[in-house]
């Protein structure tokens, strides 16, 4: 499954670059406590959901997967918020960032909650104010790349040259973590509550975890 890539927002994509391990994994740590090891599902399948239903969260730590990840910057401001995670990111200090910029729907941009208090607007937004505002945001993208890209043939050294930069630019990096730390992103990131675009990131870091881990993803689907 290694290499496996799943498009996200208009120019991201959340990819496989490696795994560790298997649901086989979890039952066999747990079973060194007894000195024992994997015995097959017909057998291990209720073991497995019973580390899982009664918290006992540790024999996840032994697997996990590294990915590699396109969003925009603001997704990574949050994303990497979770310090349990390991990541690398592209660096606009040594290279020149890709002039792709996100740009959301004008039905996303539409889309407001009246239970969410980071997705309230002062009003209800029309069609014409979301395609103004879109508007507006791609000739400011233009303005900035513009000021960037001359900023660097003047020789403005490129960790400055990167303040105009919006957080709308995509970036690139590579996240680590263990099943359980994934899981619990998972918890946070797919929640109703959560900001709509990493929301569409962890929806595919989920498919990923259902084809690496599917007993265990199961579990997490039911609880």
């Amino acid at each position: 499954m290694s290499n496996q890539s799943i498009d996200v927002l208009d120019c991201g994509y959340v990819k496989l670059v490696e795994s560790y391990g298997g649901d086989e994994s979890i039952v066999g740590a747990a079973r060194m406590s007894t000195g024992g090891e994997f015995k097959g599902w017909d057998s291990d399948a209720k073991l497995l959901k019973y580390l899982y239903k009664h918290k006992h969260m540790t024999p996840f730590e032994m697997c996990g997967m590294l990915i590699e990840v396109k969003a925009p910057i603001m997704v990574f401001r949050e994303w990497q918020r979770h310090r349990t995670q390991s990541y690398n990111e592209m660096s606009a200090r040594y290279i020149p960032l890709p002039n792709e910029n996100y740009v959301p729907t004008i039905e996303r941009t539409m889309q407001t909650s009246s239970t969410n208090k980071q997705a309230q607007g002062v009003k209800t937004v029309d069609r014409d104010a979301a395609m103004g505002f879109i508007s507006g945001l791609k000739y400011d993208y233009q303005r900035a790349e513009s000021l960037y890209q001359r900023s660097l043939e003047d020789g403005v050294p490129k960790e400055l040259a990167r303040l105009i930069l919006p957080v709308g630019r995509y970036s690139v990096m590579r996240a680590n973590a263990n099943l359980r730390n994934w899981l619990q992103f998972l918890t946070l990131r797919m929640d109703e509550n959560a900001q709509w675009e990493i929301r569409q990131y962890a929806n595919a870091v989920g498919s990923l975890i259902s084809h690496l881990f599917p007993r265990t993803w199961d579990l997490f689907c039911d609880d």
